[in-house]
């Protein structure tokens, strides 16, 4: 029986301290070797075995973590999404707008991703591509449609004129616009605006979920698996906002089928109230590597496969060793 899960690292260490390299060489060194060869009763323990006297590479656990979730809900004969304690059928579909070179260039991507259907739109802002980038968006697409903003760090406490600008534009959130890893002064900012503020990187655990609510740091929550060492801590994320009044939704790195398969079966957990960002393979790849590739329907939502095994899409295999660069293939040693 084959279990899938990817890791979301990407080349450059600019969204977090881990890459592909990094990853690549935790995984084989430290991680794997924790879990090859040792049975676990449940895929939930896995999480606390990568944990002890292992700091960081949580995407490099996330990988692992997540593949078993997948391997023992096949081993069960049902869905990864019903083992994590998925709710719905459908979930919401978010896109993502990176930062666009004109002002019209982004209004007639708005324009175009509200009449495919998308949910939610989130833009990319930055000092200088902010404030008319906006304005202009929010005039095309109209005061009621679902804008958010992500800043991914881009700002400082010394920006609050701009900042506070955002307010007049009725967005649905500001994604983390201060420091990666901060809550502090995420919590002085968001006394003083009225729009909420979505904590994505400071998020990495649910220690940082319970810090985020005690200080007042910000109002919803992105949580991608990967980011926070896979579905145990997601879950557990998950929960403490449910129980605290906090929504929360599943962002995207760029992933493959597989990764989206697995994002979909935890964005179909109860407090996932917001759209993600589980655009369909199409926006990605010219083919992905998972038949059938991932669709979203002309409402703006995915289905969500709750009766099919695991995670509800087969890898094409001639497709993923055509993509092949490297390859390694690990064994226990117990």
């Amino acid at each position: 029986m084959r279990g899938w899960s990817e890791c979301v690292a990407g080349e450059y260490p600019n969204y977090s301290p881990e890459t592909i390299d990094t990853a690549w060489y935790a995984i084989k060194e430290w991680i794997a070797p924790r879990v090859l060869g040792t049975s676990f009763s449940e895929p939930r323990d896995i999480y606390a075995a990568l944990s002890d006297n292992i700091r960081g590479h949580n995407m490099a656990k996330a990988a692992v973590e997540m593949g078993a979730w997948e391997l023992a809900a096949r081993s069960r004969d049902m869905s990864l999404a019903k083992l994590l304690g998925g709710m719905r059928e459908k979930v919401e579909v978010g896109i993502s707008l990176g930062i666009q070179p004109t002002v019209k260039a982004l209004v007639d991507k708005v324009e175009r991703s509200f009449q495919q259907g998308y949910r939610k739109v989130k833009i990319k802002i930055k000092p200088g591509k902010d404030i008319e980038y906006v304005r202009a968006a929010r005039e095309s697409a109209g005061k009621h449609a679902s804008l958010m903003v992500d800043a991914n760090n881009a700002y400082s406490l010394k920006d609050l004129p701009v900042l506070k600008q955002l307010d007049g534009f009725g967005l649905l959130m500001i994604e983390q616009p201060l420091s990666w890893d901060d809550v502090v002064q995420h919590a002085e900012l968001q006394k003083i605006l009225k729009t909420p503020i979505c904590l994505d990187e400071s998020i990495t655990g649910v220690d940082k979920a319970e810090d985020m609510v005690k200080f007042g740091s910000g109002k919803i929550i992105n949580i991608k698996p990967g980011r926070v060492g896979g579905f145990r801590s997601s879950i557990a994320i998950h929960d403490y906002c449910a129980s605290h009044g906090i929504p929360v939704w599943c962002g995207g790195m760029l992933e493959s089928g597989v990764g989206r398969a697995h994002n979909v079966a935890l964005a179909s957990l109860s407090n996932f109230s917001l759209p993600g960002d589980l655009s369909p393979s199409s926006r990605y790849w010219e083919e992905d590597i998972v038949i059938p590739e991932w669709t979203m329907d002309s409402n703006g939502f995915v289905t969500v496969p709750v009766n099919t095994l695991g995670m509800g899409v087969e890898v094409n295999m001639n497709r993923v060793e055509k993509l092949t660069v490297r390859s390694e293939t690990l064994t226990s040693h117990k």
